[in-house]
Protein backbone atom coordinates (compact mmCIF):
# COMPACT_ATOMS: atom_id res chain seq x y z
CA UNK A 1 0.00 0.00 0.00
CA UNK A 2 2.98 2.27 0.64
CA UNK A 3 4.15 1.79 -2.74
CA UNK A 4 1.09 2.62 -4.27
CA UNK A 5 0.94 6.01 -1.94
CA UNK A 6 4.07 6.99 -3.49
CA UNK A 7 3.83 5.85 -6.99
CA UNK A 8 0.54 7.62 -7.32
CA UNK A 9 1.69 11.21 -6.01
CA UNK A 10 3.86 11.54 -9.41
CA UNK A 11 5.97 14.30 -9.82
CA UNK A 12 6.08 15.55 -6.42
CA UNK A 13 8.10 12.65 -5.56
CA UNK A 14 10.79 14.62 -7.14
CA UNK A 15 9.81 18.24 -4.59
CA UNK A 16 10.00 15.97 -1.84
CA UNK A 17 12.92 13.90 -2.40
CA UNK A 18 14.55 17.56 -3.27
CA UNK A 19 13.75 18.76 -0.41
CA UNK A 20 15.13 15.82 1.56
CA UNK A 21 18.59 16.17 0.12
CA UNK A 22 18.78 20.33 0.98
CA UNK A 23 17.55 19.37 4.09
CA UNK A 24 20.18 16.84 5.17
CA UNK A 25 23.01 18.96 3.68
CA UNK A 26 22.10 22.25 5.31
CA UNK A 27 21.73 20.23 8.77
CA UNK A 28 25.30 18.64 8.08
CA UNK A 29 26.51 22.89 8.22
CA UNK A 30 23.86 23.88 10.94
CA UNK A 31 24.92 21.17 13.28
CA UNK A 32 28.92 21.41 13.12
CA UNK A 33 28.53 25.59 13.06
CA UNK A 34 26.38 25.17 16.45
CA UNK A 35 29.15 22.71 17.46
CA UNK A 36 31.84 25.04 17.18
CA UNK A 37 29.98 27.87 19.16
CA UNK A 38 28.39 30.00 15.45
CA UNK A 39 25.38 31.62 15.99
CA UNK A 40 22.95 30.22 12.93
CA UNK A 41 20.17 32.92 11.73
CA UNK A 42 18.58 31.28 9.16
CA UNK A 43 18.34 27.78 8.28
CA UNK A 44 15.64 27.62 5.10
CA UNK A 45 15.15 25.18 2.47
CA UNK A 46 14.53 26.98 -1.00
CA UNK A 47 14.97 30.52 -1.97
CA UNK A 48 13.31 33.78 -1.99
CA UNK A 49 9.95 35.19 -0.21
CA UNK A 50 9.57 33.32 3.40
CA UNK A 51 6.22 30.58 2.98
CA UNK A 52 6.23 29.40 6.02
CA UNK A 53 8.73 29.65 9.24
CA UNK A 54 9.55 29.53 13.20
CA UNK A 55 11.93 31.06 15.46
CA UNK A 56 13.55 28.80 17.71
CA UNK A 57 14.97 29.44 21.26
CA UNK A 58 18.77 29.77 20.02
CA UNK A 59 17.12 32.79 17.63
CA UNK A 60 17.44 30.59 14.45
CA UNK A 61 14.81 30.97 11.79
CA UNK A 62 13.23 27.94 10.19
CA UNK A 63 11.91 28.21 6.99
CA UNK A 64 10.67 26.78 3.58
CA UNK A 65 10.67 29.70 0.72
CA UNK A 66 9.50 29.95 -2.26
CA UNK A 67 11.55 27.72 -4.66
CA UNK A 68 12.89 25.07 -3.70
CA UNK A 69 16.00 24.62 -5.93
CA UNK A 70 18.79 24.88 -2.82
CA UNK A 71 19.04 25.85 0.67
CA UNK A 72 21.17 27.72 3.11
CA UNK A 73 22.50 28.31 6.22
CA UNK A 74 23.24 31.70 7.33
CA UNK A 75 25.47 32.46 10.45
CA UNK A 76 26.15 35.47 12.69
CA UNK A 77 29.79 37.22 10.77
CA UNK A 78 29.59 35.23 7.79
CA UNK A 79 30.19 37.67 5.43
CA UNK A 80 32.75 39.48 7.47
CA UNK A 81 36.56 39.04 7.06
CA UNK A 82 38.02 37.07 9.53
CA UNK A 83 39.60 39.62 12.20
CA UNK A 84 36.79 42.46 11.74
CA UNK A 85 35.50 43.87 14.75
CA UNK A 86 32.87 46.07 12.80
CA UNK A 87 29.49 45.39 12.61
CA UNK A 88 28.16 47.74 10.01
CA UNK A 89 30.11 51.38 9.80
CA UNK A 90 29.70 52.28 13.50
CA UNK A 91 29.53 49.44 15.81
CA UNK A 92 32.04 46.99 17.22
CA UNK A 93 31.76 43.89 18.62
CA UNK A 94 31.59 42.79 22.01
CA UNK A 95 33.85 39.91 23.20
CA UNK A 96 30.12 37.83 23.40
CA UNK A 97 29.17 38.73 19.60
CA UNK A 98 33.14 38.16 18.89
CA UNK A 99 32.74 34.47 20.23
CA UNK A 100 29.57 33.47 17.92
CA UNK A 101 31.05 35.22 14.86
CA UNK A 102 31.43 32.63 12.18
CA UNK A 103 34.63 34.75 10.48
CA UNK A 104 36.19 34.99 14.24
CA UNK A 105 36.41 30.96 14.52
CA UNK A 106 40.17 29.36 13.48
CA UNK A 107 40.74 27.86 10.51
CA UNK A 108 39.98 24.67 10.91
CA UNK A 109 36.43 25.00 12.45
CA UNK A 110 35.57 27.42 9.47
CA UNK A 111 36.68 24.80 7.10
CA UNK A 112 35.03 21.89 9.26
CA UNK A 113 31.70 23.98 8.91
CA UNK A 114 31.74 24.29 5.47
CA UNK A 115 32.74 20.76 5.21
CA UNK A 116 29.77 19.15 6.79
CA UNK A 117 27.47 19.74 3.95
CA UNK A 118 29.07 17.79 1.72
CA UNK A 119 29.74 14.84 4.49
CA UNK A 120 26.25 15.27 5.93
CA UNK A 121 25.30 13.81 2.17
CA UNK A 122 28.00 11.33 2.09
CA UNK A 123 26.48 10.28 5.64
CA UNK A 124 23.17 9.97 4.94
CA UNK A 125 23.91 7.68 1.84
CA UNK A 126 25.77 5.55 4.35
CA UNK A 127 23.24 5.02 6.46
CA UNK A 128 20.71 4.28 4.72
CA UNK A 129 23.06 1.62 2.60
CA UNK A 130 23.41 0.24 5.79
CA UNK A 131 19.71 0.08 7.37
CA UNK A 132 18.78 -1.44 3.20
CA UNK A 133 21.49 -3.98 3.67
CA UNK A 134 20.83 -5.21 7.68
CA UNK A 135 16.97 -4.94 7.11
CA UNK A 136 15.96 -5.47 3.24
CA UNK A 137 19.56 -7.53 2.67
CA UNK A 138 21.83 -7.17 -0.91
CA UNK A 139 21.25 -9.34 -3.60
CA UNK A 140 23.08 -12.26 -4.21
CA UNK A 141 23.26 -14.49 -7.18
CA UNK A 142 21.83 -18.02 -7.41
CA UNK A 143 23.27 -20.60 -9.03
CA UNK A 144 21.71 -21.73 -12.38
CA UNK A 145 22.55 -25.01 -11.99
CA UNK A 146 20.67 -25.58 -8.46
CA UNK A 147 17.52 -22.99 -9.01
CA UNK A 148 17.48 -22.91 -12.77
CA UNK A 149 15.36 -20.81 -15.14
CA UNK A 150 13.91 -17.74 -13.14
CA UNK A 151 11.15 -17.28 -15.72
CA UNK A 152 9.91 -17.60 -19.22
CA UNK A 153 8.61 -15.16 -21.85
CA UNK A 154 5.57 -14.64 -22.76
CA UNK A 155 5.18 -16.17 -26.87
CA UNK A 156 8.62 -16.94 -26.70
CA UNK A 157 10.74 -20.06 -27.98
CA UNK A 158 10.83 -21.27 -24.81
CA UNK A 159 6.97 -20.99 -23.57
CA UNK A 160 5.93 -22.90 -26.97
CA UNK A 161 8.26 -25.92 -26.17
CA UNK A 162 7.07 -26.09 -22.83
CA UNK A 163 9.78 -24.87 -20.49
CA UNK A 164 8.49 -23.45 -16.95
CA UNK A 165 9.90 -21.46 -14.03
CA UNK A 166 12.50 -23.53 -11.47
CA UNK A 167 13.42 -26.06 -14.74
CA UNK A 168 17.14 -26.70 -13.79
CA UNK A 169 18.81 -27.35 -17.58
CA UNK A 170 21.44 -30.44 -17.35
CA UNK A 171 22.22 -30.06 -20.87
CA UNK A 172 21.69 -28.84 -24.64
CA UNK A 173 22.15 -31.27 -27.25
CA UNK A 174 24.55 -33.41 -24.96
CA UNK A 175 26.86 -30.81 -23.64
CA UNK A 176 26.44 -29.91 -20.19
CA UNK A 177 24.94 -26.57 -18.83
CA UNK A 178 26.34 -25.68 -15.45
CA UNK A 179 25.40 -21.08 -16.06
CA UNK A 180 23.10 -19.27 -17.70
CA UNK A 181 26.38 -18.21 -19.86
CA UNK A 182 26.66 -21.90 -21.06
CA UNK A 183 22.94 -21.62 -21.71
CA UNK A 184 22.72 -18.52 -23.26
CA UNK A 185 25.99 -19.06 -25.84
CA UNK A 186 24.39 -22.41 -27.02
CA UNK A 187 21.46 -20.68 -28.01
CA UNK A 188 23.60 -17.58 -30.08
CA UNK A 189 25.87 -20.54 -31.48
CA UNK A 190 22.72 -22.43 -32.98
CA UNK A 191 22.05 -20.49 -36.00
CA UNK A 192 18.46 -21.02 -35.36
CA UNK A 193 18.30 -24.43 -35.34
CA UNK A 194 15.93 -27.05 -33.52
CA UNK A 195 18.05 -27.73 -29.93
CA UNK A 196 17.57 -30.63 -27.93
CA UNK A 197 17.05 -29.57 -23.93
CA UNK A 198 17.54 -32.15 -20.49
CA UNK A 199 15.28 -30.78 -18.03
CA UNK A 200 14.88 -31.59 -14.43
CA UNK A 201 11.91 -30.71 -13.39
CA UNK A 202 11.35 -30.89 -9.78
CA UNK A 203 13.41 -34.32 -9.74
CA UNK A 204 11.47 -35.63 -12.92
CA UNK A 205 13.47 -36.23 -16.17
CA UNK A 206 11.94 -34.39 -18.99
CA UNK A 207 13.28 -33.71 -22.80
CA UNK A 208 12.41 -30.54 -24.60
CA UNK A 209 13.16 -29.80 -27.59
CA UNK A 210 13.20 -25.79 -28.62
CA UNK A 211 13.83 -23.87 -31.69
CA UNK A 212 15.48 -20.35 -30.68
CA UNK A 213 14.22 -17.28 -32.55
CA UNK A 214 15.98 -14.81 -34.89
CA UNK A 215 16.32 -11.00 -34.07
CA UNK A 216 18.51 -8.17 -34.23
CA UNK A 217 20.25 -6.24 -32.55
CA UNK A 218 20.81 -2.67 -33.66
CA UNK A 219 24.26 -1.06 -32.86
CA UNK A 220 25.66 2.42 -32.46
CA UNK A 221 26.99 2.61 -36.50
CA UNK A 222 23.10 1.98 -37.94
CA UNK A 223 24.23 -1.79 -38.56
CA UNK A 224 22.61 -4.51 -36.68
CA UNK A 225 23.72 -8.11 -35.65
CA UNK A 226 21.78 -11.24 -36.02
CA UNK A 227 21.70 -13.49 -33.08
CA UNK A 228 19.05 -16.20 -31.73
CA UNK A 229 16.77 -15.79 -28.41
CA UNK A 230 14.70 -18.75 -26.50
CA UNK A 231 13.23 -16.81 -24.36
CA UNK A 232 14.15 -17.73 -20.52
CA UNK A 233 15.53 -15.91 -17.77
CA UNK A 234 18.14 -16.53 -15.18
CA UNK A 235 17.35 -16.89 -11.30
CA UNK A 236 16.33 -13.92 -10.04
CA UNK A 237 18.40 -12.96 -7.45
CA UNK A 238 18.27 -13.38 -3.02
CA UNK A 239 18.34 -10.95 -0.16
CA UNK A 240 20.67 -11.94 2.60
CA UNK A 241 20.88 -9.03 5.56
CA UNK A 242 23.98 -8.69 7.00
CA UNK A 243 24.66 -7.43 10.81
CA UNK A 244 24.96 -4.42 12.16
CA UNK A 245 28.39 -4.06 11.75
CA UNK A 246 28.53 -5.34 8.54
CA UNK A 247 25.41 -3.48 7.36
CA UNK A 248 27.72 -0.52 8.01
CA UNK A 249 30.67 -1.53 6.44
CA UNK A 250 28.92 -2.76 2.99
CA UNK A 251 27.14 1.37 3.50
CA UNK A 252 30.94 2.52 3.17
CA UNK A 253 32.10 0.31 0.70
CA UNK A 254 28.82 1.03 -1.64
CA UNK A 255 29.05 5.05 -0.76
CA UNK A 256 32.85 4.87 -1.66
CA UNK A 257 32.05 2.73 -5.22
CA UNK A 258 29.10 4.91 -6.48
CA UNK A 259 31.31 8.33 -5.84
CA UNK A 260 34.54 6.63 -7.72
CA UNK A 261 31.86 5.75 -10.71
CA UNK A 262 30.49 9.46 -10.31
CA UNK A 263 33.81 11.04 -10.64
CA UNK A 264 35.25 8.43 -13.11
CA UNK A 265 31.87 9.41 -15.31
CA UNK A 266 32.67 13.13 -14.73
CA UNK A 267 36.57 12.67 -16.02
CA UNK A 268 35.54 10.79 -19.04
CA UNK A 269 32.91 13.72 -19.92
CA UNK A 270 35.92 16.11 -19.64
CA UNK A 271 38.41 14.31 -21.65
CA UNK A 272 35.72 13.57 -24.67
CA UNK A 273 35.76 9.73 -24.08
CA UNK A 274 31.85 10.21 -22.60
CA UNK A 275 28.83 12.21 -24.05
CA UNK A 276 27.78 14.78 -21.64
CA UNK A 277 24.18 14.05 -23.00
CA UNK A 278 24.13 12.19 -19.61
CA UNK A 279 23.39 15.22 -18.20
CA UNK A 280 20.50 16.08 -16.57
CA UNK A 281 18.66 19.11 -14.62
CA UNK A 282 15.59 20.35 -12.93
CA UNK A 283 13.23 17.90 -15.61
CA UNK A 284 15.55 15.38 -15.29
CA UNK A 285 15.54 14.74 -11.66
CA UNK A 286 11.32 14.91 -11.92
CA UNK A 287 11.07 12.60 -15.16
CA UNK A 288 13.59 10.20 -12.97
CA UNK A 289 12.43 10.69 -9.88
CA UNK A 290 8.56 9.83 -11.52
CA UNK A 291 10.38 6.85 -13.01
CA UNK A 292 11.74 5.09 -9.66
CA UNK A 293 8.72 5.90 -7.73
CA UNK A 294 6.87 3.86 -9.94
CA UNK A 295 9.06 0.80 -9.15
CA UNK A 296 8.66 1.13 -5.64
CA UNK A 297 9.25 2.80 -2.30
CA UNK A 298 12.59 0.97 -1.53
CA UNK A 299 13.61 2.47 -5.51
CA UNK A 300 12.80 5.71 -4.91
CA UNK A 301 14.88 5.54 -1.70
CA UNK A 302 18.16 4.45 -4.16
CA UNK A 303 17.33 7.19 -6.48
CA UNK A 304 17.76 9.60 -3.30
CA UNK A 305 20.85 7.92 -2.12
CA UNK A 306 22.19 8.42 -5.13
CA UNK A 307 21.21 11.94 -5.71
CA UNK A 308 22.69 12.58 -2.16
CA UNK A 309 25.83 10.92 -3.10
CA UNK A 310 26.23 13.11 -6.54
CA UNK A 311 25.05 16.57 -4.24
CA UNK A 312 28.16 15.56 -2.04
CA UNK A 313 30.19 15.53 -4.84
CA UNK A 314 29.21 18.56 -6.77
CA UNK A 315 29.34 20.84 -3.67
CA UNK A 316 33.02 19.70 -3.32
CA UNK A 317 34.35 20.83 -6.53
CA UNK A 318 36.84 23.60 -6.06
CA UNK A 319 34.46 26.03 -7.36
CA UNK A 320 33.56 29.64 -6.31
CA UNK A 321 30.36 29.39 -4.71
CA UNK A 322 30.28 25.47 -3.85
CA UNK A 323 31.99 24.34 -0.65
CA UNK A 324 34.53 23.17 -2.37
CA UNK A 325 35.85 26.75 -3.39
CA UNK A 326 35.51 28.25 -0.19
CA UNK A 327 37.65 25.42 1.61
CA UNK A 328 39.77 26.10 -1.59
CA UNK A 329 40.10 30.12 -0.03
CA UNK A 330 40.93 28.52 3.14
CA UNK A 331 43.51 26.38 1.90
CA UNK A 332 45.25 29.85 0.32
CA UNK A 333 44.83 31.14 3.61
CA UNK A 334 46.74 28.32 5.43
CA UNK A 335 49.46 28.42 2.80
CA UNK A 336 49.28 32.33 3.24
CA UNK A 337 48.74 32.78 6.75
CA UNK A 338 45.68 35.29 5.85
CA UNK A 339 43.13 35.36 3.85
CA UNK A 340 42.80 36.00 0.34
CA UNK A 341 41.65 39.55 -0.65
CA UNK A 342 38.79 41.09 -0.64
CA UNK A 343 39.00 41.65 -4.44
CA UNK A 344 40.87 38.12 -5.24
CA UNK A 345 37.83 36.67 -3.28
CA UNK A 346 35.14 38.74 -5.58
CA UNK A 347 36.45 37.97 -8.38
CA UNK A 348 36.68 34.30 -8.01
CA UNK A 349 33.02 34.27 -6.67
CA UNK A 350 32.23 36.12 -10.03
CA UNK A 351 33.56 32.98 -11.91
CA UNK A 352 32.29 30.70 -9.86
CA UNK A 353 28.65 32.10 -10.20
CA UNK A 354 29.62 32.13 -14.01
CA UNK A 355 30.07 28.41 -14.38
CA UNK A 356 27.25 27.43 -12.67
CA UNK A 357 25.32 29.95 -14.21
CA UNK A 358 26.83 28.31 -17.78
CA UNK A 359 26.53 24.50 -16.20
CA UNK A 360 22.83 24.90 -15.11
CA UNK A 361 22.01 26.57 -18.92
CA UNK A 362 23.49 23.25 -20.23
CA UNK A 363 22.23 20.48 -17.98
CA UNK A 364 18.73 22.41 -18.66
CA UNK A 365 19.53 22.85 -22.66
CA UNK A 366 19.81 18.62 -22.11
CA UNK A 367 16.74 18.31 -20.42
CA UNK A 368 14.57 20.61 -23.29
CA UNK A 369 16.54 18.09 -26.27
CA UNK A 370 15.03 15.16 -24.82
CA UNK A 371 11.73 16.29 -25.78
CA UNK A 372 12.80 18.06 -29.15
CA UNK A 373 12.37 21.53 -28.30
Amino acid sequence: MLDAFVGSIGYWNALWVLCLLIFVHELGHYAVARWCGVRVETFSIGFGRELIGWTDRHGTRWKISLIPLGGYVKMYGERMAPGDDAVGDAARLSAEEMSTSFAHKSLGARAAVVAAGPAANFLFAIIVFAITFATIGRPQPQSFAEAGIGGVVADSAAAEAGFEAGDRVLSIEGAPVETFEDLRDAVIASDGAMLRFEIDRAGQFLILQAQPRVFELAQDDGSSVTLYRLGVQGPSPVFVSAGPLEAASLGVTETWRLSVATLTAVGEMIIGSRGADELGGPIRIVELSNDFAQQGLLALVSFAVLLSINLGLINLFPIPMLDGGHLLFYAFEAVRGKPLGERAQEYGLRIGLALIFCLMVFVIFNDLSRFDL
